[in-house]
Parts: structure tokens; sequence; C-alpha cells
């Protein structure tokens, strides 16, 4: 047993069966103490949902949290990591993506707390997905904006820099920290967590739970770019799926 990162999504991934949540908060937190482990959340949340996903769920306090999917790093306190920010910053242009999308009529804003210096958020429906998602791309191309466009759950679209995602985040994250992908695993349920898996040097687990958008992904890529099967697609649901994992793994 030896240190690893641990990085988590929240909603239906490390949340979603308590008694499970219990027995890795337990585990986890001994692995901590005893080895150093790093925990580490990822979510779409905003610092406020964070805050409020605390009070309704026994979760353990992580070492970070990795918070707006990927485009604000937190470490103590409420001050978002400078370091990351001024990454994030090179030839973003909020104004401009806000300008872009008002000609969209299927956006609809998401509330006020999810929007964030480096990310703009709206709801879109499924069905005009498929020609709205292509055709804002190409209008915020046009406009010289590096951003990228994540579409998840079927409803959530957010706009970020081209820099930034949950994966950029960790491999950040993974350079300061000095831990490298073998001692590193990953964990998630959907669309937003697909740059975890694509970009970072890492075990893999998707909980048994996960949305199609993510399966259908897995299947059509089982290998890493190294050609290894380093993803485990576990049985059972949110924490318990990531125990499985964690154990096949052989990190506790």
């Amino acid at each position: 047993m030896s240190q690893f990162l641990f990085v988590t999504d929240l909603d239906n991934t490390l949340v979603g069966d308590d008694r499970a949540l219990a027995e890795l908060n337990q585990l986890l937190q001994q692995h901590r103490e005893a080895h150093g482990t790093v925990i580490v959340y990822a979510t779409g949340r905003s610092l406020p949902l964070f805050r409020m996903l605390q009070t309704e769920r026994d979760m353990l306090e992580p070492n970070i949290r990795v918070l707006s999917v990927g485009t604000e790093i937190y470490r103590q306190g409420d001050s978002p990591d400078a370091a990351w920010a001024d990454l994030l910053s090179h030839r973003w242009d909020r104004d401009r993506v806000v300008a872009t999308t008002a000609h969209f009529a299927d956006l609809v804003p998401q509330d006020a707390s999810e929007q964030a210096p480096f990310k703009v958020s709206f709801h879109l429906k499924p069905e005009p997905a498929a020609y709205v998602l292509p055709e804002l791309k190409a209008a915020l191309k046009e406009q010289g904006l590096e951003v990228q466009l994540i579409y998840s759950s079927n409803i959530d679209l957010d706009i970020v820099p081209v820099r930034s995602n949950k994966g950029a985040a960790i491999n950040f994250l993974q350079k300061e920290l000095g831990i490298t992908g073998d001692r590193t695993v990953v964990c998630g349920d959907s669309g937003n967590d697909l740059s975890m898996f694509q970009l970072v040097k890492a075990k893999g687990i998707i909980v048994g739970n996960a949305q199609l958008e993510l399966i259908d992904w897995h299947q059509a890529n089982p290998h890493d770019p190294d050609g290894l099967p380093t993803r485990y697609v576990a049985r059972s649901h949110c924490a318990g799926g990531i125990l499985e994992g964690l154990r096949h793994f052989g990190f506790i």
C-alpha cells in the first residue's frame, strides 16, 4: 500500500448510495492518514452548489476541489488557484462568448450561481442539441474564440476555455503533486467526466449507473492511448462501484 491520487466526480458517482459511501469514506480516510493519499473531488458544481451538497451528504473533506467542470481549482479556503486561472485566461473572452450564444434561442441560461469567470452554462434539450451544437461551434470559431463545448446528461452545456476541463485540471495537479498515472485513479459517470478518461494517464473507474454517453464512448475506445485496458466498468452503482474498482486495481 502506498500513496495514490484519488479523483472522483460527485453526483451519481461518489454520492447516491449512502451505505457504500460510508464504507468508502472510512477506507479512504484510513489510507490518507497512513499513506498520504490525496483526495480530489472533480465536479461540474459551482462552489455554492458544492457547499450545498456537503450539507446534504456525509462526504470526506477533500484535499483539493476541482469545480465548475474543471475551470476552478481550490485547495484550502475559497480562493481559486491563481496559476490555473492564469493558464485559462489565454485567448478567453467571456463577453464575446455570451454575445455569440445570444443568437441561439434553444440555449437556456443556467442559474447565475452556475456562471463563472471561465464558464458559460446553459440547459439544452437533446432534440435541438443535434443541430445547435455544430452550429454554435462554428459560430464561436468564426469569432476567433478558442473554446470547448461540454454537453452532458442530455441537458447541460458548458462553454469553457480550450485549455480547460476536468482532465486538464487533473493533469495540472498530477504534475504539481508529482504523482504518476499508475498511482492515479479517476471515477465518473457522465459526459463531463469524459476528459478525465481521455486525457489523464490513470486507472479509470466507470460506475455501474453510468450514462450511455460514457458507456458508448468506452465501448468504442476500450483502451488508453498506449493500447492498455486501464478502465474498469463496475457492476455496482455510485460509491459501491468505486469500491469495486479500487479493489480491482489494488488501491485498497
